[in-house]
């Protein structure tokens, strides 16, 4: 006898509209879709060549995980590195990126600190060789997906991975150069070392204080910067599709 489970069948939109937000998502984390740029609907399903209904589902999904902003009557735009909202982010983050830090030690093994030791390897040669934001930017991500998934709690994976999102806007248009690189892969390195000398407590504070050190670096932009970024705003005309 045939089984009825009531279950529908996938909705190939479904997967499509998660195709679309991965593209849409590395495009924003890359700056080929820099800050402030409008999201249109349309243009965007022409290029990715999808019907607009998972284009659109996507721009919802950047949205929600607060890489885009929607204003009203005007459509989305790639949002801005707002500096209060980076410094509410930071404070919530330093406490999850230890929280994984530590739930990662739990589940840590030899071939999971092999990894992430390549990673921050390949991450160094490439700063070394005069490697651009974007790559920066790619291997930074690597890392800390690396450290999130070894916690094996979704939930988690799922908040840091908007979190570090959304604070990644902020090196094209806040921080950047070498100096900040090789910062940041000193203080990976030292979260590493901690994890692969099973040093629990010393991982979950190496990780809090890679944080404040992004923080730290964000906090002396803006006071050298000529104008600090604010809010986006886009240009006059087009609805929400537009």
């Amino acid at each position: 006898m045939e089984t009825r489970t009531g279950l529908g069948a996938v909705d190939p939109g479904e997967l499509l509209a998660s195709r679309a937000y991965n593209v849409l998502r590395e495009a924003i984390l890359s700056n080929r879709l820099a800050s402030g740029e409008r999201l249109s609907v349309p243009q965007l399903a022409r290029q990715l060549e999808l019907s607009r209904s998972p284009v659109r589902e996507a721009v919802q999904r950047l949205i929600f995980d607060g890489l885009a902003v929607h204003i009203p009557h005007r459509g989305a735009a790639v949002a801005r590195a707002d500096v209060e909202d980076l410094r509410q982010l930071y404070v919530v983050r330093e406490v999850l990126e230890g929280l994984a830090a530590r739930l990662a030690f739990e589940r840590l093994d030899d071939a999971a600190v092999e990894r992430l030791g390549e990673i921050l390897h390949q991450h160094q040669a490439a700063i070394a060789r005069g490697a651009d934001e974007s790559t920066h930017i790619d291997f930074d991500i690597r890392f800390h997906t690396g450290i999130r998934e070894l916690t094996g709690n979704r939930h988690l994976n799922d908040m840091l991975a908007r979190a570090q999102g959304r604070s990644h806007l902020a090196l094209h248009s806040l921080w950047r150069g070498e100096r900040a690189r090789e910062m940041a892969i000193e203080e990976h390195r030292r979260i590493l070392e901690a994890l692969a000398t099973r040093q629990c407590a010393a991982a979950e504070s190496a990780a809090r204080a890679h944080v404040v050190g992004i923080a730290g670096r964000v906090e002396e932009a803006t006071r050298t910067s000529p104008a600090s970024p604010r809010s986006p705003a886009l240009e006059e005309g087009g609805g929400g599709d537009s």
